[in-house]
């Protein structure tokens, strides 16, 4: 069975089965993007709970198919071509988020780092404050060890519970197994392997303390980051030894634009979409930056931002498969073969 056939005959079963989990089909993702860039998709779900989430995942891996499971999808840039086969879970409406007895707190994967960290905040805990501005959720945050201004998410997670697809079994992760490192954890090398909930272990504060740090990171954010416009946060991650929108900034390209994507003007580590950038836009600016950087600075930058292929595929035979690769090779590669 080909492919887009075993898509077609998922999609049936997931109507009748689960007529109402929300199913869109050939969706475009510049709606469901924080880039607005990315043409359709075969299928995107939303399972509001982890029993529809396995029901559908199961009715998947019959037709040999593994979806990419995503969350708010704030770090990715979808093509334009857009990827007709490819079926995308998204754990935003899990969000399920409570006090357990022991005064940890348990999130699911698709709660707000925002909606988290005030809820921490409301109960009188400490140690998610860096958390309260930082676009997307528990998921994604855990996936990529998201931080800012000194704190990340492993300084506060105490266990993570996934879902791995290819068995379809959970599987609960303590902190120190989970490879928390610099903008990365061990569950970006397991391909099936998504982030269905966590449990975060805080220490007790003052309400107002905290809030009013909040209120100071957020205000530090809103004045030197460009949120006024599509983005996927911060562009390439940070070499070390140095700060990539520092070295960005010293090879004089803040405002350069391609098409309809632009070095940000006011923090030279975001690219923006001013409006009408393609994803050709976004990837041919990226690849400009990290030339010049390399000739000029000797500095090789690395993409933060989940660069999906045109060519981009999942299939339940490769579970080994990489969760997500580069568009194209060209960033794989060394930045000194040029553009």
């Amino acid at each position: 069975m080909d492919l887009l056939t075993a898509l077609d005959n998922a999609v049936r079963e997931i109507k009748e089965t689960l007529p109402s989990m929300p199913l869109l089909e050939n969706e475009p993702m510049a709606a469901h993007s924080s880039f607005r860039i990315g043409g359709p998709v075969r299928a995107f779900a939303l399972p509001g709970d982890i029993t529809s989430f396995s029901r559908l995942t199961h009715i998947l891996k019959k037709n040999k198919l593994l979806p990419l499971v995503t969350g708010n999808r704030t770090n990715i840039l979808f093509p334009d071509e857009g990827l007709p086969e490819l079926f995308i879970i998204s754990t935003e409406r899990m969000d399920r988020l409570f006090l357990l007895p022991d005064g940890a707190i348990y999130a699911e994967a698709g709660v707000s780092l925002a909606k988290l960290s005030s809820f921490a905040c409301q109960h009188s805990l400490s140690g998610l404050e860096f958390a309260s501005g930082i676009p997307g959720s528990v998921g994604g945050g855990i996936l990529m060890n998201a931080g800012a201004y000194g704190g990340e998410m492993k300084d506060v997670t105490e266990s993570v519970v996934t879902y791995y697809l290819p068995q379809q079994k959970l599987y609960e992760t303590l902190n120190a197994q989970c490879g928390f490192g610099y903008r990365k954890s061990a569950f970006q090398t397991i391909a099936g392997c998504a982030i269905v909930s966590a449990v975060f272990r805080l220490k007790e504060g003052d309400p107002e303390e905290i809030s009013a740090k909040m209120r100071e990171l957020n205000d530090r954010r809103r004045e030197k980051q460009p949120l006024d416009l599509p983005s996927a946060g911060s562009a390439f991650r940070r070499p070390e030894g140095y700060y990539a929108a520092a070295l960005i900034d010293e090879c004089g390209l803040k405002g350069y634009t391609v098409g309809g994507a632009q070095v940000s003007p006011k923090h030279a580590g975001f690219i923006v979409n001013l409006g009408n950038a393609t994803s050709h836009d976004v990837y041919d600016l990226m690849m400009h930056v990290r030339s010049t950087v390399y000739q000029q600075k000797g500095v090789p930058l690395e993409p933060e931002i989940i660069l999906l292929s045109p060519e981009y595929r999942l299939v339940d035979e490769s579970p080994a498969a990489p969760l997500h690769h580069v568009y194209g090779s060209a960033l794989q590669s060394s930045p000194e073969n040029g553009e």
